[in-house]
């Protein structure tokens, strides 16, 4: 048996408010969309299934909903300043080899935006 996908399902009275911040600031497309339920996904076929389980975020922060990795941090970190979106942890070079921040999505989440190996 081989796992071949993990989706997080996210609950939310309107699924199409996650465009704007799923959509046109990560760039991820809209794959299937019943209206009641839309997935967004990435163009790489090849990332392989995780998922964490933490009892903090690292660096003293708290554990994020999601974490999602880009391949310019520092492009989307800009993006998201630029839309007025909520920092809710500066971007910093953590010592394990990622560099992240912290935003909310439209939904109150708190979601990791990271590259590993620093920028990318």
């Amino acid at each position: 048996m081989t796992v071949r996908r993990i989706v997080a399902n996210a609950a939310t009275a309107n699924p199409r408010e996650a465009q704007a911040f799923y959509g046109d600031l990560l760039g991820l497309e809209i794959v299937m969309d019943h209206g009641w339920i839309v997935t967004f996904a990435g163009d790489e076929a090849a990332a392989r299934p995780q998922l964490s389980f933490a009892s903090e975020g690292g660096s003293g922060a708290p554990v994020p909903d999601l974490s999602i990795e880009v391949d310019d941090v520092d492009a989307v970190h800009a993006r998201a300043q630029a839309a007025g979106l909520e920092i809710a942890y500066a971007i910093t070079d953590e010592p394990w080899g990622v560099r992240r921040f912290f935003l909310r999505d439209p939904f109150g989440r708190l979601v990791n935006i990271l590259a590993h190996g620093g920028q990318a």
